[in-house]
């Protein structure tokens, strides 16, 4: 499986996922996210895309555009657009879930 994870990752999701061997590529630069970034990412290989900053959030759009063989999600305190709601496949705070937990659903295994 391969993810990419979009966005500051300060609850460590990404670690939570390779745990699960999951390959992540981090994208948590400077600069906003754009569809060329995204594509030089690997996009349209991936199978998970997460969001962890509500700020880039019309990036999931753009994703949905690039491929439709993606799992969407967003991981983050704050409150979705309505706009994106209908284009996700599952919204998490993390105050509700742990990254441990988060990894386990979206990957369909536990550690032990």
């Amino acid at each position: 499986m391969y993810a990419i994870i979009a966005g500051p990752d300060e609850d460590d999701l990404a670690a939570a996922l390779e745990a699960h061997d999951v390959r992540v590529e981090r994208l948590n630069g400077t600069d906003p996210l754009s569809r060329p970034l995204l594509e030089e990412a690997g996009i349209v290989e991936a199978d998970l895309y997460v969001l962890t900053d509500i700020a880039e959030s019309t990036t999931i759009p753009i994703v949905r555009d690039l491929t439709d063989d993606i799992r969407t999600v967003v991981y983050d305190r704050n409150t979705i657009p309505e706009f994106i709601r209908g284009q996700l496949d599952l919204a998490i705070d993390p105050e509700l879930i742990t990254v441990e937990m988060l990894a386990e659903e979206l990957t369909g295994n536990a550690t032990e």
